[in-house]
């Protein structure tokens, strides 16, 4: 596990299951329907409840009719999760050509605006895109690590960032990205 801290950010990573984090906010990896999924997706949809779908219904009836667009986020309820919000942010499907860099780092940085603007203090990150959407985990890890590090100071109130990953192999690509970084 790494950690460094910028201007006041204290950003770390951390091998588990993030639906556990103790932290204000909780970020899926989450498909534009908003109405769950696999992966990171459907476990915090299962062990959040179904306060977390009716929010998202309701976000799908109003505002997002057509679903969350890639690289953008909300937040809605974490439901019976320990944090108090769900920030859902749609990552990019890996393609081989063309460079969709942009709309991951926007992930994390749309993830951290939203963060601030509920007023979370702490926020844990899963490796967006580097699922069942085919991210390199090497090269979602640098993306992850590089937007968090320019974009978190610019978050008013935020204390601490955590990348949770699911597996030893996205651990060690983590800590390799932020030690570089």
């Amino acid at each position: 596990m790494a950690a460094r801290d910028v201007d006041g950010v204290h950003i770390e990573t951390a091998l588990g299951d993030i639906t556990r984090e103790r932290v204000d906010a909780i970020v899926n990896a989450a498909n534009a329907s908003l109405l769950g999924g696999g992966g990171v997706d459907g476990a915090i949809h299962r062990a959040g409840g179904p306060e977390i779908l009716a929010a998202c219904r309701v976000l799908r009836e109003t505002v997002l009719p057509d679903g969350l667009p890639t690289g953008d986020a909300v937040a809605t309820t974490a439901g019976s999760l320990s944090a108090r919000f769900v920030i859902h942010t749609v990552g990019p499907v890996w393609a081989g050509s063309g460079d969709r860099r942009p709309l991951l780092a926007s992930c994390y940085a749309r993830s951290l605006q939203v963060a601030g603007e509920v007023g979370a203090a702490s926020v844990a990150f899963p490796a967006v895109s580097a699922g069942v959407y085919g991210w390199p985990m090497d090269d979602a890890a640098r993306v992850a690590v590089s937007t968090v590090l320019s974009a978190a100071t610019a978050v008013s109130g935020l204390e601490l960032v955590r990348f949770v990953l699911y597996s030893e192999t996205a651990l060690a690509e983590f800590d390799s990205a932020l030690a570089a970084a």
